[in-house]
């Protein structure tokens, strides 16, 4: 092992899969002098006793092809290393007992098809075939894939560790880490209790301890971990050779075989949080104790599906921690709040099969700045910091392992860890029975006049009505959208408007009074980040970014700060904003004593009183209705809705926000744009200001030299029965055109409508007929060029989500 040494390029703290595999990734790729830090022996955390299943299908097609690359690297890591992975390619066959169920793994059999995954719908019959010892009386369909298998986690970790060795980095064993040296929000060190290491770069891959490590770099790690049991047996009659990993998950169930007996492993409605403190400095090859309480009810689930357990011996029913993030996700990226600190942790159950891929993706982030494609899902960024406390941690950690094999229904909701934050219209909202979501934190109103907690479907979803309602409101009268939950940020100083025309794709060099929609790209023209931005003055510019974007946003704005003289300030919560919206939107401004704001044009903002407090509204629409965003201080926010609520203005919720944003084609980040698609293959070349000189200019004149066409189209349902809800697979003349990006029951339109990504130049024909596959199910849709409901053949506004 030798002595530290005093620098290296990069520190990989953790000797679990993902820094092993990141270690690996960074020496082929050239990076020789970088070092792997562990606490104890590699693998010891959690790694060591992973159930190691390898399952392909993930929610996007980038997560996909993570998981991908990993069957990839493990089938050939013996051949390179001389080091057996035991990787077994038996597949996995997912069955369903209920008409939901089948509707969900048939959903994933779709986009298995989209992302170039193998698989295949079975009959309960075939899946007894595959698995004889299944009872299947209950089992009402399954899928079958092929290419997925398990490996030996012990074994994989020594491969990619001898891999790594021989392109020069080194691992040290039996290190643990004491401190992380930071110097202006920039790493520079390493210490450890036997020397520091000088370094340019952090990686915390250190599993269940990845927040204490953060910490010491002042950063948010939002991790932690939960008991996850799974039972083991002696031999069993039937069980000859490797089978397939059955997945039950109706019963919560994953089972395979092991030795000649069963591995039963589960994730159970409500697990068990542990803090990490508990577990000690010593923790290492160790397991929790056995918990037959716990584990019973999935027991009995287990005796169900598999008769020959009630004679079976068993041999143990382990218990080990493993790590969770607030939302199922991973952690891998830079960290917002120090350069050159990166996370790779928070697997979530799912760090074998992604940790070949994920690896690889984290060591392109450090060596290139950017993963190789939009995880914009994994983005440490993502998260607020009231999530990082240890109270939103133990409650929430359980509730994320009960969800790993439930039913993906549309509007499923945490119901731990909730009222973090409130927007400063709370109240009135819980007094208009609002059903709310999460979003990064905040509580968001959904719709109103909730009667009861919804029943959730892949059908007609039970808010309807209530959206419907909410919809018209907008349409024919007036509505307000409570939008305080956008990020906003104050950027000042005399070189202001100098730094925006080189971060924002747009001309920034309006007057003030002005508003404008913009993105922020990178080199290759892909967008970072979209907002509307309002010039106060000169030398002040109000930012309005997404809800869940401000740590993102305000991270790329400080880490392209170059020498202008220029300040940001998160100003999110000191102000809120009310979207007034609907064709009696102006005579409600004149009777609230504001007739000024009518006067403004579109993309103007101006100042007003209304209640009695000073407002600043800006005339642009997210909803492709007339009105303003009209941003206030917090604190007055109550008397000015209470103020235009008197005049007949009424509430509505994101879901009709959503319904009218998609009608109109107005984009949302993460779902219809991301690093991956530019403005122009966007449509929405209105925010490229060709005469400055912004980042990815380069790379959009090339698109814009070769006729780089637009590739998000709308899509009107012919049949109002239909229920898309985006990520669904879009076919013309029986081949994949393409997938919708988001989708709603139009209600301007009295249909469903959606949007979605053409891949085929040839499908962008003016009114094709497209399939859209949901489910199993194929409807019928007209493909749109651009929105689907335009009244006026105008684009107000793009907007945020």
């Amino acid at each position: 092992m030798g002595d530290l040494p005093s620098h290296a390029s990069v520190v990989v703290i953790g000797g679990g899969v993902m820094g092993c595999s990141t270690l690996y990734h960074l020496a082929k790729n050239g990076v020789s002098d970088a070092v792997l830090l562990e606490r104890n022996k590699l693998t010891s955390g959690t790694t060591w006793h992973s159930a190691a299943q390898v399952r392909a299908l993930r929610s996007t097609k980038n997560l996909t092809d993570l998981v991908r690359y990993s069957i990839s690297l493990y089938s050939q890591l013996e051949a390179e290393t001389g080091q057996q992975v035991g990787w077994i390619n038996k597949g996995s066959l997912s069955i369903a007992t209920t008409a939901d169920r089948l509707t969900h793994i048939g959903r994933q059999e779709a986009l298995a098809a989209l992302f170039g995954v193998q698989t295949e719908a079975i009959s309960a019959g075939e899946a007894k075939e595959r698995w004889p010892l299944m009872n299947a009386q209950d089992v009402v369909g399954a899928v079958w894939s092929p290419d997925d298998g398990r490996v030996s986690p012990s074994d994989l970790c020594s491969a990619l560790v001898q891999g790594a060795r021989s392109h020069g980095a080194r691992v040290f064993e039996d290190s643990p880490v004491t401190g992380i040296r930071t110097r202006d929000s920039r790493v520079i060190a390493v210490e450890t209790t036997t020397g520091e290491i000088r370094c340019d770069a952090v990686a915390i891959c250190a599993g269940l301890w990845s927040r204490q490590a953060a910490g010491m770099a002042g950063v948010q790690a939002p991790v932690w971990p939960c008991e996850h049991f799974y039972l083991l047996t002696k031999p069993i009659e039937g069980v000859l050779g490797n089978l397939p990993t059955l997945s039950d998950h109706d019963s919560h169930l994953y089972i395979r075989d092991d030795s000649g007996g069963l591995l039963v492993g589960c994730f159970e409605p409500m697990g068990k949080p542990i803090d990490p403190e508990r577990l000690g400095d010593n923790f290492a090859f160790q397991l929790l104790p056995e918990d037959w309480d716990h584990f019973e009810p999935m027991m009995l689930n287990a005796l169900h599906r598999l008769p020959a357990l009630e004679s079976a011996q068993v041999k143990m029913l382990l218990n080990g921690p493993e790590s969770f993030t607030p939302d199922g996700a991973f952690l891998l990226g830079e960290t917002a709040e120090t350069r050159g600190v990166f996370l790779g942790c928070g697997m979530n159950s799912v760090g074998i099969a992604t940790g070949g891929g994920a690896g690889m993706a984290l060591a392109h982030c450090i060596q290139y700045g950017r993963a190789p494609a939009d995880l914009h899902e994994a983005d440490p960024k993502r998260f607020a910091g009231c999530f990082n406390s240890v109270e939103a941690l133990t409650a929430r950690a359980p509730e994320v392992l009960g969800k790993h094999y439930e039913v993906s229904y549309p509007g499923r909701n945490w119901l731990s860890a909730r009222n973090l934050r409130r927007t400063p219209l709370h109240d009135r909202w819980v007094a208009a029975n609002a059903h709310f979501t999460q979003v990064f934190g905040w509580e968001r109103p959904v719709y109103f006049g909730k009667e009861r907690e919804p029943s959730l479907t892949f059908g007609k979803p039970d808010w309807f009505e209530n959206v419907r309602r909410e919809a018209r409101q907008a349409h024919e009268r007036a509505a307000i959208f409570d939008q305080s939950t956008f990020g906003k940020i104050e950027v000042e100083g005399p070189d202001a408007e100098i730094f925006l025309n080189r971060v924002c794709s747009n001309d920034m060099a309006r007057a003030p009074g002005r508003a404008i929609y913009t993105t922020m790209l990178n080199e290759r023209g892909g967008i970072e980040g979209d907002l509307t931005s309002q010039r106060i003055t000169h030398e002040h510019y109000r930012l309005n970014v997404g809800s869940g974007a401000i740590r993102r946003d305000l991270a790329w704005l400080r880490n392209h700060l170059d020498s202008e003289r220029v300040r940001f300030r998160d100003s999110t919560q000191e102000f809120a904003i009310l979207g007034l919206m609907g064709p009696e939107a102006n005579a409600i401004a004149e009777k609230v004593g504001a007739p000024e704001l009518n006067e403004l044009r579109y993309f103007h903002a101006g100042e007003a009183e209304i209640a009695g407090a000073h407002i600043r509204a800006v005339r642009l629409s997210y909803v492709g209705e007339p009105g303003w965003e009209i941003t206030c201080r917090a604190k007055h926010a109550a008397r000015i809705y209470d103020a235009l609520h008197a005049e007949g203005a009424r509430p509505a919720g994101a879901y009709a926000q959503t319904s009218m944003r998609v009608e109109k084609r107005f984009l949302a980040y993460g779902h219809d744009i991301d690093t991956d698609i530019s403005p122009i293959e966007a449509g929405i070349e209105f925010s490229i200001g060709w005469d400055t000189d912004f980042i990815g200019r380069e790379a959009l004149v090339k698109q814009r030299d070769v006729g780089c066409l637009n590739r998000i189209v709308s899509l009107l349902f012919e049949e109002s029965s239909a229920n898309p809800l985006g990520n669904e697979i879009v076919r013309l003349d029986g081949e994949i055109a393409g997938k919708t990006t988001s989708a709603a029951f139009g209600h301007r339109l009295g249909r469903p409508v959606a949007l979605a990504h053409l891949f085929n130049a040839g499908a962008r024909a003016k009114g094709a007929l497209m399939n859209i596959d949901i489910g199993g199910v194929n409807w019928s849709a007209k493909m749109v060029e651009d929105a689907a409901y335009d009244p006026t053949g105008s684009r107000m506004r793009r907007g945020l989500s």
